[in-house]
């Protein structure tokens, strides 16, 4: 994390969260104080007391779980040699990769690296490189590992929009179940890999339907992988604030109500004075993802529709 000169307020809470951690006062598995409580008390905007409990978490003292919140990272203490085991004499590279897709699901991408999943699977560190190169092919491999286990449909589907709906309606929902796919995704590089190349094929034989120029065609192909990957970078953004604050979207709008609904009433923003019942947290956050999907990609479907 970089920190600026405009973090200062974030990184003395910091250093107050390290003092409490070094005397003992936040003991190891207790829960350190929320972000809401750092904002009362400090007097600090959400973002701010966010970036706190960020610095203290990247130094390693404080870990997020899911439903738990942030607390104290506990210290391990050294364990007696382990004999090889069953886990040990079966490691295989399938199992290694779905170790990896395991930790990625619970705790993202990030926390993905060959000495986490040596202690997953009970192994040495170095026997991993037996059947995996390293970080990077591991990726690969979870990418092709969960799209092989989801293939496209065959026979394909009948004319140029269900196919089309078939192929982005698959890919949002591996976006939703495994959030850290869209790291691997990038859409002007993307990896070669034959489960993913399928996609593309499909998205072209569909669009070759319709009265498109080649350059209005590739454009289509492109733009048809960013606009689903575009709202899965906003869904994996959303999860990383959920685990980072323990907050969730409904939570986080109960909390700032009071400062958005004072901007609203200014008279700046008539629009979005008007939306009424159409309330943030509930067109916002993992809970409003979907049907936000759903209405960006059956709009674009129309364009389309409407050139073909």
């Amino acid at each position: 994390m970089t920190v600026t000169s405009g973090d200062q307020p974030a990184r003395r809470i910091a250093s107050w969260l390290r003092g409490r951690i070094a005397d003992g006062t936040l003991a190891p598995g207790e829960r350190v104080p929320s972000t809401r409580s750092l904002v009362r008390e400090w007097g600090v905007a959400m973002a701010t007391a966010s970036r706190a409990i960020a610095m203290v978490r990247d130094e390693g003292l404080v870990v997020t779980r899911t439903g738990s919140g942030t607390v104290v990272r506990a210290v391990p203490q050294p364990s007696p040699p382990r004999s090889p085991g069953p886990a040990r004499r079966g490691l295989t590279r399938a199992g290694i990769v779905a170790a990896g897709i395991g930790v990625a699901d619970r705790e993202g991408l990030e926390a993905v690296s060959m000495r986490r999943l040596s202690g997953v699977l009970e192994v040495a560190p170095m026997s991993l490189y037996h059947h995996i190169a390293g970080k990077d092919e591991l990726e690969f491999l979870m990418l092709r590992t969960v799209f092989g286990a989801n293939p496209l449909p065959s026979p394909a589907p009948e004319g140029w929009r269900r196919r089309l709906e078939t192929v982005y309606r698959l890919q949002w929902r591996l976006y939703r179940r495994h959030p850290w796919l869209v790291e691997l995704l990038p859409v002007s590089r993307p990896p070669l890999a034959p489960e993913m190349m399928m996609h593309s094929e499909w998205t072209l034989a569909a669009l070759a339907q319709l009265s498109l120029s080649d350059e209005e065609r590739m454009r289509a192909a492109l733009a048809l992988p960013s606009l689903v990957r575009g709202h899965a970078l906003d869904v994996l953004g959303e999860t990383r604030a959920e685990r980072e604050t323990g907050l969730r979207s409904e939570q986080w709008w109960r909390i700032v109500e009071t400062e958005a609904a004072s901007l609203v009433a200014s008279g700046r923003f008539p629009e979005l004075a008007g939306i009424g019942d159409a309330a943030p947290e509930r067109t916002m956050g993992l809970g409003g993802a979907d049907d936000v999907f759903a209405h960006a990609l059956a709009c674009y479907l129309d364009g389309l529709a409407s050139r073909g």
